[in-house]
């Protein structure tokens, strides 16, 4: 199953969660409607439809409003879940062995996987192995693990555990967990009007009354348990199938679920709102019967990854860490010991090979397939990840934190603006010294001396480590910032793909988590509704990827006939390419799944008619692709 598959199947999860609500609004109307006959009935032989048209009606508003409550509480995105359950955010720079791995592992994979990268926290009091990934989009993501996942797990298995979460991230499974949780909560409200009337003074009808409510409520507890497991199990084996897909091996994944089956913790997981977050969660923190199971049988899913799986391996987990020991230096660097420094203490040392992958020349060209790059979309492997970790770890140490650090975060992102030519770098330069100060001038003077150094392909992934730092600052220093920005941009008069490139991905990865819980664009409109902007949009790739008019208006045609094969749209590049962009993008957001992948497929074809692709035409494709919610990994696949 693809990306595009993928998403078209949380759609209809999506749909079949609010039918199973509906039915469960259904059966608690039902039995409330009953109970009040009854209770009536003691007092009065009739009783008229509109009493319980009246009731009926109240019932329904009360689940909706609570359902509405809680999702409102839950404005602010994956942070505010995370903070809900009491979870600590990582620091961007910290002394924490462990939190420094943690944080390198989820940048990686966020770099590999051309997602935003999101905020990490940790739950110190949860001794349980496991993790959740929470938000309404990418944009406003959130990852947590908990204390035991950094105490047990090695490199190699919390990368699997990550993996894992990031899968979730990109099938658009956050918002559908967050939509579940307004869901459960507004099924069991009514249990907590039962209790209190029943816990009251009156008797006679109202006790009726409250025990039914009771009743009703916990019918509705029932029902939203049934609801969360039938949305989510199946959606587990996926994710752990896109973790092995990532990393390229099953130890990682494999090991992290074996030692929640071997070790006393498990995955169990003790905080306040356990059940709330259950269908969450990485491994099974509540432990719920078969028939309520939010999560597939733990040996089911072990051993659809590792089919020579035995109970024994479990034992001999077990028994290795009954006894774990702290160890320090070269020894962190053991195969077996975990993320903050335990092994077991008669483990097997072993050096892991965490692999790298050499960058391509700055001047390289590749040929691209459309089938191997729509492949690729939403759907990262082992290679990715190796150079994801090259982009990150070559990035000289003193710019990746500043990329995490408030008052750098802004100067070293326009620093990445700055123009060659001296007379126009000096303008920008005064132009930041007026918005902001002098000494902001020179740090970004200083910043852009720094980054002449630099890769092309590592200039937007270390604008992407500064984003999460960005999206936590008031919205009037933003707004400060991008005004700022864009005036960088203006300042010799035109517009190149790399600064357009950077403009676009801070309105969609930093303004776009402003609002996390906006309405998310629905994908309905087929291709030919959205021929305009399409054409405008391949136009621009096909100048921009070809020197001479001839070869531009073959690579539109090719690109055109890829995606409409029999449609006659003649070719006309914008004349204000980056305007006519910021407008078509948004229209063809609004595509469905089949015709977005459609859409990368003709992109891919137009700008790679010649056989060459630059590094700025990839990161101009990568740009697009994000804009419209397809997210490609940094490097493109250049075979079929």
């Amino acid at each position: 199953m693809n990306f595009f598959e993928h998403q078209e199947r949380a759609r209809r999860q999506s749909r079949r969660m609010l039918w199973l609500f509906a039915l469960a609004m259904v059966a608690i109307v039902a039995v409330i409607d009953l109970a009040v006959l009854l209770a009536i009935g003691f007092e009065a032989r009739r009783v008229g439809w509109q009493v319980l048209l009246f009731v009926s009606m109240m019932v329904v508003l009360v689940i909706q409003l609570g359902s509405l409550y809680r999702v409102a509480t839950l404005r602010a995105g994956g942070k505010a879940v995370a903070l809900g359950l009491g979870a600590v955010p990582v620091p961007a720079s910290s002394d924490n062995l462990a939190y420094r791995r943690l944080r390198n592992v989820v940048e990686e994979i966020a770099i590999a996987s051309g997602l935003p990268v999101p905020e990490i926290f940790v739950l110190e009091d949860e001794a349980g192995i496991n993790a959740f990934a929470a938000g309404y989009a990418p944009t406003d993501a959130a990852i947590t693990v908990t204390r035991g996942a950094l105490d047990k797990l090695t490199r190699s298995e919390l990368q699997g555990v990550i993996g894992h979460e990031f899968s979730h991230v990109l099938n658009g499974d956050m918002r559908l967990n967050i939509r579940l949780m307004g869901i459960v909560f507004g099924l069991i409200v009514i249990s907590t009007v039962g209790r209190r009337i029943t816990s009251g003074r009156g008797g006679g009808s109202a006790a009726l009354l409250g025990f039914a409510l009771f009743a009703a409520g916990y019918l509705g507890v029932v029902l939203a348990r049934m609801i969360k497991a039938s949305i989510s199990r199946q959606r587990e084996f996926l994710a752990d199938a896109s973790a092995v897909q990532f990393t390229r091996q099953t130890d990682g994944i494999a090991g992290a679920l074996k030692k929640i089956g071997a070790l006393a913790e498990g995955s169990r997981f003790v905080g306040r709102d356990a059940e709330e977050v259950a269908h969450m969660l990485f491994g099974d923190g509540v432990g719920y019967s078969a028939l309520f199971a939010t999560h597939p049988p733990l040996a089911e899913r072990i051993r659809r990854l590792d089919p020579a799986f035995g109970e024994s391996e479990l034992k001999k987990i077990a028994a290795a860490w009954s006894r774990p020991i702290r160890v320090g230096g070269g020894d962190l660097e053991r195969a077996d010991v975990s993320i903050a420094g335990f092994a077991p203490a008669d483990g097997v040392a072993s050096v892991p090979r965490e692999r790298g992958a050499a960058l391509p020349d700055a001047r390289s060209q590749v040929e691209l397939t459309p089938q191997a790059v729509a492949r690729q979309v939403g759907n990262p492997d082992d290679d990715d990840r190796a150079i994801a970790r090259t982009l990150r770890t070559t990035i000289p140490e003193p710019l990746r934190e500043a990329a995490r650090q408030p008052e750098r975060a802004v100067p070293l992102v326009l620093a990445l603006l700055l123009n060659a030519e001296p007379d126009v770098r000096e303008r920008q330069l005064a132009l930041v010294a007026s918005r902001y100060d002098a000494g902001t001038r020179e740090i970004v003077r200083a910043f852009g001396a720094t980054l002449t150094d630099l890769h092309p392909m590592q200039r937007l992934p270390l604008a992407a480590l500064a984003f999460p730092t960005l999206r936590r600052r008031p919205r009037p220093q933003l707004d400060v910032f991008v005004d700022v920005l864009r005036r960088l941009i203006d300042a010799d008069s035109r517009v190149t793909l790399q600064e357009y490139c950077l403009a676009r991905l801070v309105d969609l990865q930093v303004f776009a988590a402003l609002n996390p819980a906006a309405r998310p664009v629905i994908g309905r409109i087929k291709l030919g509704d959205a021929a305009a902007e399409l054409r405008d949009l391949l136009a621009v790739l096909a100048a921009h990827g070809h020197e001479d008019a001839a070869a531009a208006r073959r690579a539109y045609a090719a690109g055109l006939h890829e995606v409409l094969p029999n449609a006659v749209i003649a070719y006309a590049p914008p004349a204000q390419w980056a305007a006519a962009l910021d407008r078509a993008l948004p229209r063809l957001d609004r595509l469905d799944p089949a015709g977005k992948e459609l859409v990368v497929r003709a992109l891919t074809r137009a700008i790679g008619t010649d056989g060459k692709v630059s590094v700025a035409e990839a990161e101009l494709l990568r740009t697009v692709c994000a804009a419209l919610r397809c997210p490609l990994p940094p490097l493109l696949q250049s075979s079929g």
